[in-house]
């Protein structure tokens, strides 16, 4: 029971992780709408993206702690998963069948390393 506790705790923390590199990369992205310096929009997407990253980073180095640098590493590719995912419904990006490959190669070698 305590191993899939653990589990389940690993698969939160990760999930997390790549989210919040998602949606701290998206942040910054609307914080180039918004030109450089002390406005409300600037600052607002400023602070919310680098929390968001430093969220994931805090979340990265708890998994380092019980999990191989070669597994999380190269699992954190999930992140460009999220990423093309929210660029197109919250961007209206296209979504290409080279994006879709892309997004597909990079979840076979995900599975392929947790297998």
């Amino acid at each position: 029971m305590a191993i899939i506790k653990q589990e389940f705790m690993l698969a939160i923390l990760f999930l997390g992780m790549t989210l919040f590199g998602a949606f701290g990369g998206f942040s910054f992205k609307r914080l180039s709408d918004y030109p450089i310096g002390f406005n409300k929009g600037f600052l607002l997407f400023f602070m919310l993206g680098g929390s968001l990253y430093f969220l994931g980073a805090i979340f990265n180095i708890i998994l380092l702690r019980y999990l191989p640098y070669t597994l999380v590493y190269p699992l954190s590719s999930i992140t460009y998963v999220w990423t093309t995912i929210l660029a197109y419904f919250l961007l209206a990006e296209k979504m290409t069948l080279r994006k879709i490959v892309g997004i597909l190669l990079i979840i076979m070698g995900a599975l392929l390393l947790i297998k």
